[in-house]
């Protein structure tokens, strides 16, 4: 499997994972970005928060080379992690959690 073809099958399931209306999530190729996406030399996948329909958080999630031998159930679980921690930040702040 390519590694364009593996990124696809881990944006899916990513999405599949992060079923929630205030998430939207954009993978981000260095020769086939999605709109909206800046060109670097290596993919990532861009996350964005709304938080109360109006306040938007971003964060991008890099695909590091070293990452990229690992399969896609084990990509999809480090990165749905790295959203929830990225969430549950921003949900402390704006809410007043601990």
């Amino acid at each position: 499997m390519d590694l364009e073809a593996k990124f696809q099958l881990l944006a899916e399931e990513v999405r599949k994972n992060m079923v929630n209306p205030d998430v939207d999530i954009e993978l981000c190729f260095p020769q086939d970005a999605e709109a909206g996406c800046e060109i670097k030399g290596y993919p990532y996948i861009k996350v964005k928060y709304v938080v109360e329909g109006h306040d938007v958080y971003e964060k991008e999630i890099d695909i590091d080379p070293i990452y990229w031998e690992k399969d896609v159930k084990e990509l999809s679980g480090f990165v749905t992690f790295q959203i929830q921690q990225f969430m549950e930040g921003i949900d402390s702040v704006e809410y007043g959690g601990e």
